[in-house]
């Protein structure tokens, strides 16, 4: 477990330098350049996010049981997911109602997704691992709303194709990770 919270701890920390350290972000990026900085940025997150996958498996293999979830809170994780895809692809198709309206559709997606799995997985490995992406979207949302105040985003104009387009490829990703991905990818059949 401790390789997980060492993998959760680099990509999330690299994921909440704009929440706890945005004036040293700017300044990184003033001083290495912008495509430089994200360079450096996805190098640490990719790396941070293979460490935590990894960790994630190994604490798998020795569980430490902290509850035993009924059988129908995977039935609330499958409904759960549906609009966390939606929202997930919301946040990258241009120009679509969704992300127009709720403005930042990916971290609100990460909620949903770490919410679902926490009710479903009673595992100590579980709770750490989907309460730390939780509590970090709960606090990336809350900057970025803020950020939103203090600088609004320009009006976007969106339209009913994009928006249509967006919930579509939500709903056929949905249905292909839920029905295969998920099993081939995480080793958990979502309908078994």
């Amino acid at each position: 477990m401790t390789i997980m919270i060492i993998g959760l701890l680099i990509f999330l920390g690299s994921h909440s330098v704009r929440i706890f350290a945005e004036n040293w972000r700017q300044q990184q990026i003033a001083k290495l350049g912008q495509n430089n900085w994200k360079l450096a940025y996805s190098a640490v997150s990719i790396a941070g996010l293979a460490i935590a996958i990894y960790g994630f498996g190994q604490m798998r293999l020795d569980p430490i049981y902290v509850w035993f979830p009924p059988m129908g809170m995977r039935h609330a994780v499958a409904l759960l997911m549906l609009p966390a895809f939606i929202m997930l692809v919301a946040a990258y198709v241009p120009g679509n109602a969704i992300k127009a309206k709720l403005g930042h559709p990916m971290m609100l997606a990460v909620k949903i997704w770490a919410l679902a799995h926490l009710l479903a997985n009673g595992r100590l490995g579980d709770i750490i691992f989907f309460a730390a992406f939780l509590i970090w979207a709960i606090l990336a949302f809350k900057t970025a709303k803020k950020r939103d105040r203090l600088t609004p985003p320009a009006p976007v104009s969106t339209s009913k194709m994009a928006t249509v387009a967006t919930v579509v490829i939500g709903l056929v990703a949905y249905v292909v990770f839920a029905f295969y991905l998920h099993a081939v990818l995480i080793g958990v059949p979502v309908f078994g």
